[in-house]
């Protein structure tokens, strides 16, 4: 009786605390009758054996599932009271009182010496106590086993190891190696770099991909991810960024929704802000290698090198820093660093040989190199390039450059910009331009002297040029040339200067003076039109005919309709021929094609000096007259032709005296030797060859 009652005991303690002694490992026995195999999965085929009901019976693996299941026998129980997995070892013989084996709760097994594990069953009991030894229970069949190898060698339940936190998934673009957002590049065609292309869709948090057997909804963020990739992958980045854009809607806080909005602004152009978007990616995700590397090619464009240099540095921390970036890296700033040492002694032509080869290894969109760029050619003279540089420079959506560290000549890399971009103003007469981008740079580098020496003396030269306008608008040339003059003390090199100074001379009859100083434009501005035309006008009127005829003929294949220059080159060559004592009487300017009926008056023509034009024609020639409009346009256009017209259906022996079968056809004579032939000509081919011969003409 005191047995029973201390075994009454020993099963509520038992019930109370979840079947297990918390505190010391279970028995040998205990632990080997309800651990699950944690090494193999294979199943045991099933083996016939003989169902006893005496207690201490063993069964197969295979029988022990169908006792749990059926709740059957007297007194042999299954393990843990349910359905044991293939390959779990049978428990042993044993007693199979109630008193020894005390029930557990249903839904639970026991795993070792660990805390009870709810299996996700509903077991219930089965088959009652019933007192004595033939006891059995039952229950539901086991729906959520324990994953294979979570328990210790010991019996004990393992701790489910923490889930690896997904790496984020690479970004869009690549180093690539040249204009990112394209690919691999230079200028031009692009190829996916080592490292670059577009994320699949990125998942919002740290969900995994959506199996493939279940698509995503259209809306989700890989599809819209999705749809964005393919537009970006056919070229079209602005449908490929609205699709991004809804992408970091939806999931504001993913680098890679980052990273696929800065490769289709790249791909649109926009630098400054795929830049920015970089920027962020690389704050959302310090651990990316890839948008290290992405962030790095784009401070490369903008010529920032350190900042370049540090970015290459993080992504080759995670194995992904390209060798192609860095091999440009060290191009553009071995040449950056040339060009600063050839601008520092004044060497402009390896200046600008550095700045070009800088920005041809990947600094394209580098203000500080396009305003050296343009810089070295404003001191070579080349005023054209100068400005058109500058011009490219302000179509740049470039980042700022205030959080650059470069000086050039102790100004800050954005003062300086803005100081060349002043001074090629200044170049080309646009002075109040040129005094308001001054400001900027001082506003910028309030300190720095120079910017203030530069902004002072363009605001003394705006204010001579202004005076010396009032002046010479007044009559008063004289006074106007010494306010020119005042100007040019503090700017030497300005030709807008010297060519209103030149306009003084002229009207003061000091031709030779007004020369001088067209000369001195010239040299600085060698396409300077208004320069050219004063000198071609004083050298008339100093009758340097030769000089005079050579600027009229510049000036004619720059200015092809201005007839006031076409006239004044006619005039000029007629004096120019005069004082050669050649023959200018059948020289005129002006009027109409010459209608010819004889061959006496053909080599009459042909034979005399200048350039003649043979134009034979027929006056039921489609073709003839489609184009005789414009044979009579370029006789005004080309006064110092003579053109002459044939009508081989009035005139069949002069055609025939020439050799024309086909019309319309031309023939160029110049000084009485035939230069050209030319049958059924374009229009273009026509107007370029009797330009041609009527400018290089003397």
């Amino acid at each position: 009786m005191a047995s029973s009652e201390a075994d009454r005991v020993r099963r509520l303690t038992l019930e109370a605390g979840g079947g297990v002694d918390r505190d010391k490992p279970d028995s040998k026995r205990d632990v080997f009758a309800d651990l699950g195999s944690p090494v193999s999965p294979l199943r045991l085929r099933a083996t016939p054996s003989s169902s006893s009901s005496s207690a201490g019976s063993a069964k197969s693996p295979a029988l022990c599932n169908a006792a749990a299941a059926g709740g059957r026998g007297g007194g042999a129980r299954s393990v843990s009271g349910r359905g044991s997995h293939s390959g779990e070892l049978a428990a042993e013989s044993g007693s199979g009182s109630a008193s020894s084996n005390p029930p557990r709760p249903p839904g639970h097994r026991r795993s070792g010496s660990g805390p009870l594990i709810f299996s996700g069953g509903s077991g219930s009991s089965g088959g009652g106590g019933g007192g004595g030894g033939g006891g059995s229970t039952a229950s539901s069949p086991l729906t959520n086993a324990l994953p294979t190898g979570n328990i210790c060698s010991s019996g004990r339940v393992a701790p489910a190891p923490a889930a690896p936190r997904p790496r984020a998934r690479p970004d869009v673009l690549g180093s690539g190696t040249g204009h990112y957002g394209h690919g691999s590049i230079m200028r031009g065609g692009m190829a996916p770099a080592r490292s670059g292309g577009i994320d699949a869709a990125p998942l919002a948090g740290r969900s995994s991909r959506a199996p493939a057997s279940f698509p995503a909804p259209p809306d989700s963020l890989q599809e819209v991810t999705r749809a964005g990739n393919e537009l970006y992958k056919q070229g079209r980045y602005g449908e490929a960024l609205r699709h991004y854009d809804r992408a970091l809607a939806l999931c504001p806080d993913s680098a890679a929704c980052r990273g696929n909005r800065a490769a289709a602004l790249t791909g649109l152009g926009r630098l400054a802000e795929a830049l920015r978007d970089c920027e962020e990616a690389v704050r959302l995700d310090p651990a990316s290698g890839r948008a290290h590397g992405r962030l790095a090619a784009l401070c490369l464009r903008f010529g920032m090198v350190e900042k370049a240099r540090r970015q290459l540095t993080l992504a080759g921390n995670t194995n992904q820093s390209d060798p192609a970036e860095w091999q440009k890296l060290h191009e553009v700033e071995s040449h950056l660093g040339k060009c600063m040492d050839a601008r520092r002694v004044g060497d402009w032509k390896s200046a600008l040989r550095e700045a070009d080869a800088a920005i041809a290894n990947g600094a394209d969109s580098s203000q500080l190199l396009l305003a050296m760029r343009s810089e070295a050619l404003l001191r070579l003279n080349k005023l054209e390039e100068a400005d058109s540089t500058i011009t490219s420079l302000l179509k740049l959506d470039s980042a700022s450059l205030s959080s650059m560290s470069t000086k050039l000549s102790g100004m800050v890399a954005d003062s300086y910009v803005h100081v060349v971009q002043a001074q090629v103003n200044m170049a080309f007469g646009r002075f109040d331009a040129a005094i308001a981008v001054a400001e900027k740079a001082r506003a910028i580098d309030p300190a720095n002297a120079e910017v203030g020496l530069i902004l002072n003396n363009m605001r003394l030269v705006a204010r001579a040029r202004a005076q010396g306008n009032d002046l010479f608008k007044a009559g008063k040339f004289a006074e106007a040339s010494i306010a020119y003059g005042e100007g040019l003390k503090h700017e030497s090199s300005n030709p807008v200067l010297y060519c209103n100074r030149a306009a003084c001379w002229s009207k003061l009859g000091r031709w030779a003076k007004a020369v001088e100083d067209c000369n001195e434009a010239l040299r600085i501005q060698p396409s300077y039109t208004k320069a050219l035309l004063r000198r071609a006008a004083s050298y008339a009127k100093l009758e340097r005919w030769a000089d005079c005829v050579r600027d009229y003929e510049v000036l004619r294949k720059e200015l092809p309709g201005d007839t006031e220059v076409a006239e004044s080159l006619f005039h000029a060559q007629v004096a120019l021929k005069t004082t050669r004592g050649e023959e200018v009487s059948n020289m005129k300017f002006g009027g109409e094609v010459e209608i010819v009926t004889s061959i006496e008056q053909v080599r009459a023509a042909i034979h005399s000096p200048g350039v003649t034009v043979l134009y034979f024609m027929a006056t039921m020639n489609q073709q003839c007259a489609q184009i005789t409009p414009s044979v009579d346009a370029l006789c005004s256009e080309c006064p110092s032709v003579n053109f002459l017209k044939v009508n081989v259906d009035e005139s069949p022996m002069i055609a025939k005296a020439e050799n024309v079968r086909v019309v319309p056809a031309f023939k160029i004579y110049k000084d009485g030797a035939r230069v050209k032939e030319m049958i059924c000509p374009s229009l273009h081919v026509l107007r370029y060859s009797v330009r041609h011969y009527a400018v290089s003409h003397s």
